[in-house]
């Protein structure tokens, strides 16, 4: 049939490979879609392994078309110095932020990472911002990121500057963070329904967020996937 792809053949892969790259560099350069931009990104970074022109469309959609997903890979690109990049770490919350507020697949990680690099400091000459940080894990864990829930209930428990202790609050976010699969979000909701921190002391309670800790534990050793910064 005309048109169908032979993966058997070296030769077959190879050209439809060239021609995706082909499509891919006309939708971005000549009908300007930034769809077909960050496509074009993606082909040099996954088929050809050419980092550094990925990062260099990267930087266009991003900076230029202010595409989010884009946007969002480039911020990992500083993050890590890849595609001939310096770490940069500010030029990364930039981008990151762009994402999360232009919205898209990547706008919760993005809003995720804009919390952390908030909350590290290392964005702001070595100051921590926690009411950023605090903002910013709220929008990502509205949108079911679990780290940013967890993140959240351990800010409301140790409190900060313009952030003060709220144990409700932080029962809240730990158990969010454990209904969406976070182990140390369960384990904090349920010592503190064991020690009666912030909440009535509810043993049964305790016992359930305890054996959900453990369910969670059991399927990550069996190869659940993680999630981690930046990807």
């Amino acid at each position: 049939m005309a048109g169908l792809v032979d993966f058997q053949s070296e030769e077959d892969v190879k050209e439809y490979l060239d021609n995706l790259g082909t499509e891919y560099s006309y939708q971005c350069y000549r009908e300007k879609q930034p769809d077909g931009c960050h496509r074009l990104a993606e082909y040099f970074e996954s088929i050809k392994k050419n980092f550094d022109a990925a990062a260099q469309i990267l930087k266009i959609n991003c900076n230029q078309n202010g595409h989010s997903e884009s946007c969002y890979k480039l911020g990992a690109y500083y993050v890590t110095g890849k595609g001939g990049l310096s770490v940069d770490l500010k030029a990364a919350y930039d981008c990151f932020l762009k994402s999360c507020h232009q919205g898209g697949k990547k706008s919760i990680d993005s809003c995720h990472n804009v919390g952390l690099l908030a909350h590290d400091g290392r964005v702001n000459d070595e100051k921590p911002d926690p009411v950023a940080a605090r903002d910013y894990y709220t929008k990502a864990c509205e949108g079911k990121f679990a780290a940013s829930c967890f993140n959240l209930s351990a800010l409301y428990i140790h409190g900060a500057p313009g952030l003060p202790k709220d144990m409700s609050q932080a029962l809240h976010y730990s158990e969010k963070a454990c209904e969406l699969g976070h182990i140390w979000g369960c384990a904090n909701a349920s010592r503190m329904y064991k020690l009666g921190d912030g909440v009535s002391k509810n043993d049964s309670k305790a016992e359930s967020l305890k054996n959900r800790a453990r369910e969670l534990h059991r399927q990550q050793k069996d190869g659940a996937p993680s999630i981690s910064f930046g990807e």
